[in-house]
């Protein structure tokens, strides 16, 4: 290994967790909850592995659940630093339910954890450089990229809507929308 960088590979870390009944939400199905709690620790142990410190989570992007999780599937979530920056890592997190008695295998969200390393006084500290190996790692990582770029296009967006709101008029913004004003 290069000095100061590590494989992707090194720190890939895969968790699965049967999901048993004190996991369901009211509707029957996984609550949202648990999953988000398990990738957080995948997040935090990938996260831990590459930058050989304590890490924390600064940011999850893209949770969107695509599929429901039934009770007695088996989770799967597999975890890879995507991009990392000077202190910062993407973590990428791909989970993947399996229902052992009908064979079925549904991916049920794909997610982003920016997490960040810190050192023994808490604040943040170098991260290894990351040697990309095939060319899903060189788009992952360009992706990142890009989804950085956009988070800070899209952060501008809404302070220029939070300044606006402050001059426009709530009534003509709210006429075809289903509210009712009673200031």
């Amino acid at each position: 290994m290069e000095d100061n960088f590590k494989e992707v590979s090194y720190s890939a870390t895969t968790v699965s967790e049967l999901m048993i009944p004190a996991y369901a939400n009211f509707g029957g199905k996984i609550h949202g909850g648990i999953i988000l709690s398990l990738m957080d620790k995948v997040a935090y142990a990938c996260a831990s592995k590459h930058a050989s410190n304590y890490c924390v989570t600064v940011s999850v992007e893209n949770v969107e659940f695509i599929d429901p999780i039934e009770v007695g599937e088996m989770v799967t979530l597999y975890a890879s630093v995507n991009y990392v920056g000077t202190s910062s890592m993407v973590v990428r997190i791909k989970v993947i339910a399996e229902n052992f008695l009908i064979g079925t295998v549904k991916h049920t969200n794909t997610s982003y954890f920016t997490m960040v390393a810190k050192d023994a006084n808490g604040k943040p500290t170098k991260v290894p450089g990351l040697i990309l190996e095939t060319k899903e790692e060189v788009k992952r990582f360009l992706e990142a990229i890009k989804r950085k770029e956009l988070r800070t296009s899209y952060k501008k967006a809404m302070q220029d809507v939070r300044i606006s709101l402050l001059v426009e008029p709530e009534d003509k913004m709210l006429e075809n929308e289903r509210c009712i004003l009673r200031l």
